[in-house]
């Protein structure tokens, strides 16, 4: 038996194909002359191909102008304006479209120029007329990519150096002029052209190609196969199937829902055959697609963006995110185990799952160019050019495997499938670059720190309650990406001025910026999984948010004690993974009413203080110590710890015993 997921792309298809206007043969070929034209100028900088073949080496603005020439039009040939024009390209859009490819591409060829002449501040008059109108144009795209709340958010921050002098409080600065703005914006390389682009065009590009073509050569069906011939016959086997194959897809696809809706229609049918309730199902899979976004190598934009931000490399990011998203898993893992063996939940029966033998013979290369991946990233440093090298071996292994070789037509649907993924990124990318900018040409970045620091008295704590708290709410109507540069620019430097770890305060914003996926009334990945397994979605959403309870905590753990992402020596790094893990494990226990070594934790009146108290002692063993912020070392938080937790298990262990001794019970 081998599982098929082209239910999943098309259910994932007819979630978006509203989004989007249907093609003629002349847009279709728009569409693959930018997704190719920008792979291969990617390649062709990012492996010198110009000192190589000893032609042109552009310089970084003018690769980011031909970038945006390239992927920048798409969003308006993409994306209409209203219902009625999906059927064909208005007017206007043809307009926007040509002005969004011809005026990044003037600036271009314009590069030097900008440079000598310094245009962000002494533009020629066409120049700053130009830039307006540019201005605009992303402006537009970024609203019709992302959506309203980002649009209005970048719109309102973007002007805001025009009116600062009308801002209250300590918003309020000195205006400076709109032509210096839109020059700042367009011509300097803090704005639009910043953090953002560079890590768009330098890292995200090659990582993106791979995520698809691993897609696109079966590599989903592949991973979810393994999933089942590993877990399926477990107790619990499709949910512990679904945390596997959602946490490899999600890692590949960078998209919560788009993981939802491609391997949740296996897990999740198969999760409720097997006895696990609609909602439960739904908050499972919603849970493991969540983490998958956070799970290494490949994590989505944000990771490296993050990586461009901090100017690190993007393997140490890696190593980084690692520990927690294990931890994250292991949570989820251990309620789904308990909930089994609590609910006498089995897995599928062995004559429906297919082989390991089988699995692996047919889609063995999707582990070697995985294993190449990291090996290239972590231990050759080679990270802008490994994608490149991993695609390029995975599409001439697939050519050469007669299952899942590709037609010439299939080769076209995945350069579109490239094209569309980077029109939307690059929009978004542009668009969020904005913020930076403003903030930067204000000067306002260092205001607002103070201003959070002044309104947390001091207080480290607080200053990451409030950073939870914000990035939650940015999440939910920005892409965590946007959400993440906001307080990276923002709240950050105040949290590292407080003597938080530089990498694991970032990593908490991240994190944070996810969450509204798995948490009422938001959670948009809940829902989506929730259309899946027929079951109400505020349910639905309330089991996720059980579910994924370690994800609200474990950011907490990791920026108060960075060995939780491995920063450290090696004895602090061993010492506070094995509390947390045990942490985990407690909590659950705790929560899904189930003990290993005790049973069900259903015992009359006793039980459910033994469950909280479970719950508590987890969640102080897993704490790290950091004696200057918290004021407790390690002994003395795993000393209260065990203290709780032993109260906990004898309550527990007491209400077992008596159901055991009741006429009829166990014993």
């Amino acid at each position: 038996m081998s599982l098929d997921l082209s239910a999943g792309e098309k259910a994932a298809t007819a979630v978006e194909i509203a989004r989007y206007r249907t093609l003629s043969p002349l847009l279709r070929a728009c569409l693959f002359a930018g997704a190719v034209g920008s792979v291969f100028l990617s390649a062709y900088v990012i492996f010198g191909l110009g000192n190589v073949l000893k032609t042109y080496v552009p310089l970084e603005t003018e690769y980011f102008y031909v970038m945006l020439a390239l992927l920048l039009p798409l969003s308006f040939v993409l994306y209409p304006l209203t219902r009625g024009a999906r059927a064909y390209l208005p007017w206007y859009d043809a307009v926007l479209a040509l002005a969004a490819c011809l005026i990044p591409a003037y600036f271009a060829y314009k590069g030097n120029a900008i440079l000598n002449e310094g245009w962000e501040y002494t533009a020629p008059m066409h120049a700053k007329a130009l830039a307006f109108v540019l201005w605009v144009i992303v402006l537009e795209a970024l609203r019709r990519a992302g959506g309203n709340a980002i649009f209005a958010i970048c719109l309102v921050v973007s002007v805001y150096p025009i009116v600062a002098h009308l801002a209250p409080g300590f918003l309020k600065g000195q205006a400076v002029q709109a032509q210096v703005t839109a020059g700042f914006h367009m011509f300097g390389t803090e704005s639009m052209l910043g953090i953002p682009m560079t890590a768009f065009a330098n890292l995200v590009v090659g990582f993106l190609v791979f995520g698809v073509a691993l897609q696109y050569t079966g590599g989903g069906a592949f991973f979810l196969n393994l999933a089942f011939a590993l877990l399926g016959r477990r107790r619990g086997g499709p949910a512990k199937v679904a945390i596997f194959a959602s946490g490899l897809m999600g890692s590949m696809s960078g998209s919560v829902i788009t993981n939802v809706l491609t391997t949740g229609v296996m897990s999740i049918p198969a999760m409720k055959r097997v006895g696990f309730r609609a909602a439960y199902a739904g908050g499972v899979e919603a849970c493991a697609s969540t983490g998958g976004v956070l799970m290494p190598p490949v994590m989505g934009a944000t990771a490296f963006v993050m990586a461009t931000f901090l100017e690190i490399g993007y393997a140490e990011i890696v190593i980084a995110a690692a520990f927690p998203s294990l931890l994250y898993y292991l949570g989820l893992f251990m309620q789904i185990d308990a909930y089994a063996a609590r609910n006498g939940l089995k897995g599928l029966p062995a004559d429906e799952l297919p082989p390991v033998s089988q699995v692996l013979r047919d889609g063995w290369y999707f582990v070697f160019v995985f294993v190449m991946l990291i090996v290239m990233l972590l231990y050759m440093q080679r990270e802008a050019q490994a994608p490149y090298y991993a695609t390029v071996v995975l599409l001439v292994i697939n050519q050469l495997a007669k299952k899942h070789r590709w037609s010439l037509k299939r080769f076209v649907e995945f350069l579109e499938g490239v094209g569309t993924l980077f029109a939307e990124l690059l929009a978004v990318l542009a668009g969020v670059g904005l913020i930076i900018g403003a903030l930067t040409l204000t000067g306002k970045v260092g205001s607002l720190t103070y201003e959070l620091v002044r309104v947390a008295g001091d207080s480290v704590l607080m200053l990451l309650f409030m950073g939870a708290l914000t990035s939650f709410i940015l999440g939910i109507g920005m892409t965590v990406t946007a959400a993440y540069l906001f307080l990276a620019v923002t709240l950050a430097p105040a949290l590292v001025a407080g003597g938080l770890d530089k990498l694991a305060v970032h990593l908490f914003l991240m994190y944070w910026g996810m969450i509204s996926f798995i948490t009422p009334p938001v959670a948009l990945g809940a829902y989506a999984a929730a259309s899946i397994a027929q079951s109400d979605p505020m349910k639905t959403g309330f089991e996720a948010m059980r579910l994924g309870s370690i994800i609200y905590f474990v950011p907490f753990f990791f920026v108060l004690n960075p060995a939780l992402i491995g920063q450290g020596p090696m004895g602090e790094i061993a010492l506070v993974l094995s509390t947390a893990i045990v942490g985990i494990v407690l909590i659950a226990s705790g929560l899904q009413g189930y003990l290993y070594g005790v049973g069900p934790l259903d015992g009359g009146s006793a039980a459910w203080p033994g469950r909280v108290l479970l719950v508590m002692g987890g969640l102080i063993l897993a704490l790290p110590a950091n004696p200057k912020i918290l004021g407790f070392t390690h002994l003395q938080i795993n000393s209260a710890a065990l203290a709780v937790s032993f109260v906990g298990v004898m309550l527990c262990w007491m209400g077992r015993r008596r159901v055991n001794l009741m006429p009829g019970g166990a014993g």
